[in-house]
């Protein structure tokens, strides 16, 4: 058994009528003559994703027919929603990182008094100077990466103005 989401409540159908295929035919099963005589089951399809809902549970085309939209609209919310929560998880994912060893930013080893910078594959011997530096103003963490790390930004910023360049003479 498969529980989904009704979709919101409205007066008017969500869906265009142009992407729905209806069709009415006569219901099977028990019912006597009342089945055979009137063509009370409707089969709703969404065009585009070719869901498909047939209803056939009252005696009046209309009430299925109503059924059949409510059913076909929380599908389609449903699928709607599980694509759009797919692309956000996708770009939650590429913002975030994994946290993978692969990812970091700077290494600290201490049986080696190193610091290595992977974002530039600069590395910097002295940590305890590096780290322990608050009244040394020249020998600081910040001053031994921050020029390496400006000219790897200059370097992507004057890439990046180049590849636009091209793909505006194209």
């Amino acid at each position: 058994v498969a529980v989904l989401p009704t979709a919101a409540e409205s007066s008017s159908s969500t869906i265009p009528p142009a992407e729905l295929r209806i069709e009415t035919m006569r219901a099977s099963g028990a019912g006597g003559q009342h089945v055979n005589t009137t063509e009370s089951a409707v089969r709703i399809t969404h065009i585009p994703t070719g869901i498909t809902a047939t209803i056939q549970d009252e005696r009046s085309q209309h009430r299925n027919r109503a059924k059949a939209m409510r059913l076909i609209e929380a599908r389609v919310a449903d699928i709607l929603k599980t694509e759009t929560m797919s692309k956000r998880g996708e770009a939650r994912r590429s913002l975030m990182g994994g946290g993978m060893r692969s990812e970091r930013i700077r290494t600290y080893n201490f049986p080696q008094d190193r610091i290595t910078d992977h974002r530039v594959g600069v590395t910097v011997h002295g940590v305890e100077g590096l780290l322990f530096s608050a009244n040394n103003e020249d020998f600081s963490l910040v001053t031994a990466f921050s020029s390496h790390l400006q000219d790897a930004w200059r370097k992507e910023t004057l890439t990046e103005l180049l590849l636009e360049d091209d793909e505006k003479k194209k």
